[in-house]
């Protein structure tokens, strides 16, 4: 069975581990988008020291604010750390910053652990352990579930696939930025199970946007619509935040529709190799692709409903 940590109260009070003291590890961070920002100023808020680098420079402003290091290249952020976490876009940005000839493996040293936590395919992940084993570091995936709201709450969960020992030595930087911790396995586990989640997530999304555009054409108040759904046997967590959403009317993005649109494309790209049949999948990947030609790839994904109520003959409630 998987082994959920739960994390009451996030602490820069950690157990020791052969990195020196996990409270003293030195970590170094790659990515500076919207959910990277957010996790990494947990750990710096948590007393780490941090090395950071983007490929935006720009976006890596509040974790300077926070005390982190900015660094001109990979290489200056990874000299030097215990840990090194990535959050990238897709399969080949996390190849571009750990494999290239100028990436993360040319220049860590041995013992130095990798911390992947993007959301990319079982085949390249595997590629990047193959790749870290041969270079004598660490590697885990931990893709995390949650959206950049979350994320600034620090209450994302963490889905944790890899070594256990080497786990043990990352879950008090983890910790920090993070109410629940599962892990799952020692391999790929953790991509698996980012892909069933989001799944559900996208799927149940799309269904929102026909129920709800059935509910405005037959006349109910939105509102009343909204606020009945919310209170029904069918809400959780995700329906009481998209309706919020819904109700404010607000598409910014906590995951825009051409980033679900490459997990959706790796999803059905795991099915067929499994031979498992994803129709519904199928479908909502047409609904989101048509959100991404209609010029609102970078607006929320629930920005489907807007299609919908224009090809019922709808305005704006």
């Amino acid at each position: 069975m998987p082994h959920v940590n739960r994390t009451p109260v996030r602490s820069a009070h950690a157990e020791s581990s052969s990195t020196g003291g996990a409270e003293r590890a030195r970590i170094g961070w790659i990515g500076a988008g919207r959910m990277g920002v957010a996790m990494a100023s947990f750990i710096l808020r948590a007393g780490y020291p941090l090395a950071i680098w983007s490929r935006t420079a720009t976006h890596c402003a509040p974790l300077l604010d926070l005390g982190a290091r900015h660094c001109v290249g990979i290489a200056q952020c990874v000299a030097g750390a215990d840990i090194v976490f990535t959050c990238v876009s897709d399969d080949a940005a996390l190849r571009r910053v750990v494999v290239d000839p100028d990436g993360i493996l040319a220049h860590a040293r041995h013992g130095t652990i990798l911390v992947d936590t993007s959301t990319v395919s079982s085949e390249a992940s595997a590629a990047i352990a193959q790749a870290a084993t041969a270079n004598g570091v660490d590697y885990l995936r931990i893709p995390v579930s949650g959206n950049a709201a979350s994320a600034r709450r620090g209450e994302v969960t963490l889905l944790v696939s890899g070594p256990q020992t080497v786990w043990e030595r990352v879950r008090p930087v983890t910790q920090t930025f993070s109410v629940r911790q599962v892990y799952l396995g020692s391999g790929e586990e953790a991509r698996a199970m980012k892909l069933v989640i989001n799944a559900l997530v996208v799927n149940l999304a799309q269904a929102m946007t026909e129920a709800l555009t059935l509910g405005r054409a037959a006349g109910l108040p939105w509102p009343l619509l909204l606020e009945t759904v919310a209170q029904s046997t069918i809400a959780s967590p995700f329906v009481k935040a998209k309706t919020a959403q819904l109700a404010a009317r607000d598409f910014g993005a906590t995951m825009t529709a051409s980033l679900i649109l490459k997990d959706i494309d790796l999803m059905l790209a795991a099915a067929a190799r499994g031979g498992v049949e994803m129709p519904l999948t199928a479908t909502t990947r047409e609904r989101i692709q048509a959100v991404v030609d209609a010029g609102m790839g970078e607006e929320d994904y629930l920005a489907a409903i807007k299609l919908a109520e224009r090809a019922a003959g709808l305005g704006e409630p």
